[in-house]
């Protein structure tokens, strides 16, 4: 007779540590993440199709790789894509914890010597340091109060893939050879507009309302026109608080002191990447 259930299913991953997100689950669109009851995400270890995974050149450039291993490893997340930003970086590093140890081997060079030196970092420490920036103070010029919040990974994965093919189009534009000094110019002049708008769509993703005299705006349409025609001073008091907050929620870089010279600098963590957990080819 054949069995239905699988005997070797007690030998599947088991979760290696718990995870409790710097949102508490706020900024997390509906039933794009499903809660235990005391707030902990189990964090599984990568299987062997995970690291397959992150050795594809094409899916970790496009993000892919990266919503595939989340949603493997931390089954409560069902869409990745929507992750805040303030999560991702807990989340990614909460799987290289629970796949590899707490303890990751990184590579430094001394600015003062130039030595390349192997440190030990321990991660916990590096999970314990990311917070929740404040979002919840809102910025108010007259009669507007304008609310902050996270950008979702989706949103930042697509504007930072234009943002590189629009860097990548200025740099072919200054090596073509064929084209007029005149050509050139124009050719610039439309690259750097459309990374103006990149720079608008940024700040639409990170702003969920306006509030003006009393009427709540969260269409992104009427918030990026406003933001195209809203004065500077407005403007630069949103895309500089964005700015604070994203940097806020970033990895704390951390001491390093050389071994060769004594030198002390600081180094910070790339996540995001395949060498981050351990799977570079």
């Amino acid at each position: 007779m054949s069995q239905t259930t699988n005997p070797l299913k007690q030998f599947f991953r088991q979760p290696a540590i718990y995870l409790r997100l710097p949102s508490n689950g706020k900024y997390w669109p509906d039933r794009s993440i499903e809660f235990p009851e005391n707030q902990e995400l189990p964090i599984y270890p990568m299987t062997a199709i995970d690291e397959i995974t992150y050795r594809t050149p094409d899916a970790l450039f496009n993000g892919q790789a990266v919503v595939n291993v989340i949603q493997s490893c931390v089954p409560a997340v069902k869409n990745a894509w929507s992750i805040p930003g303030v999560d991702l970086n807990a989340i990614l590093v909460g799987i290289r914890i629970a796949s590899y140890g707490h303890e990751m081997e990184i590579n430094s060079k001394c600015p003062g010597c130039q030595a390349e030196s192997e440190f030990n970092v321990d991660l916990r420490m590096i999970l314990d340091q990311i917070k929740q920036p404040d979002y919840d103070t809102p910025i108010k010029q007259g009669d507007l109060e304008i609310t902050i919040s996270p950008i979702s990974y989706k949103h930042q994965n697509d504007l930072n893939l234009r943002q590189y093919d629009q860097q990548r189009m200025i740099q072919q534009i200054q090596l073509d050879e064929s084209l007029t000094d005149e050509q050139k110019v124009e050719a610039l002049n439309k690259a750097l507009h459309q990374i103006t708008e990149l720079t608008i769509e940024t700040l639409k993703y990170s702003i969920s309302s306006i509030r003006a005299r009393g009427t709540l705006v969260t269409e992104s349409e009427f918030i990026a026109e406003f933001l195209t025609n809203c004065d500077r001073k407005i403007y630069q008091e949103i895309r500089e608080r964005i700015i604070n907050l994203r940097a806020e929620a970033e990895l704390k870089p951390f001491d390093i002191e050389c071994p060769e010279c004594a030198h002390k600098h600081q180094q910070t963590l790339t996540l995001d990447q395949a060498a981050f957990f351990g799977v570079a080819s």
